[in-house]
């Protein structure tokens, strides 16, 4: 940070406007991370069934709906924070000027970025919280340690929140954001353990895959939803804790070289 730069409680306004917004618009909200499992896990469950045979996740041979249904309870974290510090607060910062009317109050330039990433972390937990209902309600599910799908797409969010304003401090145009989802998000979604092991790619892309947050993130979800959650499993949630430390200042400075002049 530099020597004027200030962090206090007051980031919790940010958050709780944000929190106020969302209200308003609940329903709409609610209805995709209820919906979206169900369509998933149906077209999954229903087309797949017969011609894919076990998966076998660190030597424990799983039918691939049980594979894959808690993978996307962390697929829909990364999307809903990644979308929710990109193309949501682009449009506060550059349509609604919203947070030019933030930087006119008492609220420092960290309170209110550090609001929108955990709001965007916020966004994740409530968006698991619901599809692991659904998850849990189908079967998928059977441990109770799979409550600790919440705080871990919390963990989940923080990381692709910081990622996300990242990339926004550095983005020109609305429209340029289909970059980053194309190149990265998308590749991510698809090669990162969510519909598959990614000990089957090739030994290189193995490797790139292991390296992704995605994969540490589908790594938890899957280990708390079937009662796997070990000490080792602590590497995970460091990792995500790194890409968030990591990204932080980034999304910090880019933002103060774009908003304070």
């Amino acid at each position: 940070m530099t020597a004027d730069a200030r962090f206090t409680s007051l980031f919790w306004t940010v958050w709780r406007r944000n929190l106020l917004v969302y209200r308003r618009i609940w329903v709409i909200n609610f209805l995709p991370p209820l919906l979206e499992p169900l369509f998933y896990l149906l077209a999954f469950g229903v087309g797949f069934s017969g011609l894919v045979s076990d998966v076998t996740w660190h030597g424990r041979p799983l039918g691939f709906i049980r594979f894959f249904a808690p993978a996307l309870i962390a697929a829909t974290a990364m999307w809903q924070a990644f979308m929710e510090t990109t193309y949501a607060s682009f449009v506060r910062m550059f349509y609604q000027k919203t947070y030019d009317a933030l930087l006119a109050t008492p609220l420092s330039l960290e309170e209110i970025i550090v609001a929108e990433i955990v709001w965007g972390a916020t966004r994740s937990g409530i968006a698991a919280t619901l599809m692991l209902a659904v998850v849990a309600g189908l079967g998928y599910a059977p441990s109770w340690q799979a409550l600790a799908c919440l705080p871990i797409a919390l963990l989940g969010g923080l990381a692709f929140g910081a990622m996300g304003m990242a990339v926004t401090s550095v983005t020109g145009s609305i429209d340029m954001f289909n970059i980053p989802i194309f190149l990265i998000i998308t590749p991510m979604f698809l090669f990162s353990g969510t519909f598959f092991p990614v000990d089957a790619l090739p030994a290189w892309a193995a490797h790139i895959a292991a390296a992704m947050p995605l994969y540490h993130l589908a790594e938890l979800a899957r280990a708390a939803c079937l009662g796997s959650l070990r000490a080792a499993s602590l590497v995970h949630a460091l990792v995500l804790a790194a890409f968030f430390l990591a990204f932080l200042p980034l999304a910090l400075a880019g933002m103060r070289r774009r908003l304070i002049r």
